[in-house]
C-alpha cells in the first residue's frame, strides 16, 4: 500500500482529468482563481445543500462535500462531463476511509442535472487505486510537467493559458 498522505482526493480527480493539471496543481502553480468554471463551481457548492454540513476535511487528504445519510458520503459535481475522474475521486475517498476502519458508500450529487449516481468500492478497485497512486507520485516527482496532451475539455480549463499561450 502507497502513503496517501501526500495524495488528496483533487489530486486523484486531475490524474483522470490531465497529468499536467496534476503536476501543475501539486507543485503549487494554481490558477483557479478567477476561472469562470471555478466560481461557477463555488456558487453551486455554496448554494447547494445549504442545510447540510459541508466541507469535512479527513487528515488533510480528503474533503468530503457532504454527509446526509448514515453512511453515505455526497460529492457535488457541477456537469458530468468528466464522470469518470469524479467516481475515482470519490473511490479514492472510499478506499482512505477504508483503511482507517470506516465502510461507507457514496455518491456523486449532479445538482443542476438533478441526478445522482451512486458509487461504491468494488472488488479490483483496490489494486487500481494503489496502482494510480504510484503513478500519481511519479508525475508529481518530476522536475517538469509532462507534455501536453490536447483534450477537449481544455477550453474550459483554469490552466488553459498557461498551456497554450
Amino acid at each position: 500500500m502507497y502513503m496517501t498522505k501526500q495524495i488528496t482526493g483533487v489530486m486523484m480527480y486531475y490524474y483522470y482529468v490531465c497529468k499536467r493539471k496534476l503536476w501543475y496543481f501539486y507543485n503549487c502553480v494554481q490558477m483557479e482563481r478567477g476561472n469562470e468554471n471555478v466560481e461557477i463551481g463555488k456558487l453551486l457548492d455554496e448554494n447547494s445543500y445549504m442545510r447540510e454540513e459541508k466541507h469535512i476535511n479527513i487528515g488533510n487528504v480528503i474533503n468530503i462535500d457532504f454527509l446526509r445519510s448514515r453512511g453515505i458520503l455526497h460529492e457535488v459535481k457541477k456537469s458530468n462531463n468528466i464522470e469518470e475522474a469524479s467516481v475515482w475521486q470519490v473511490k479514492y475517498y472510499l478506499y482512505y476511509l477504508k483503511n482507517h476502519g470506516v465502510e461507507m458508500k457514496a455518491k456523486i450529487d449532479y445538482p443542476l442535472l438533478k441526478q445522482t449516481l451512486e458509487v461504491e468500492l468494488e472488488p479490483g478497485d483496490v489494486s487500481v487505486i494503489e496502482n494510480d497512486l504510484g503513478n500519481i507520485m511519479e508525475i508529481v516527482k518530476n522536475p517538469i510537467p509532462p507534455i501536453l496532451k490536447q483534450s477537449r475539455i481544455c477550453k474550459k480549463c483554469a490552466y488553459y493559458d498557461l498551456c497554450f499561450i
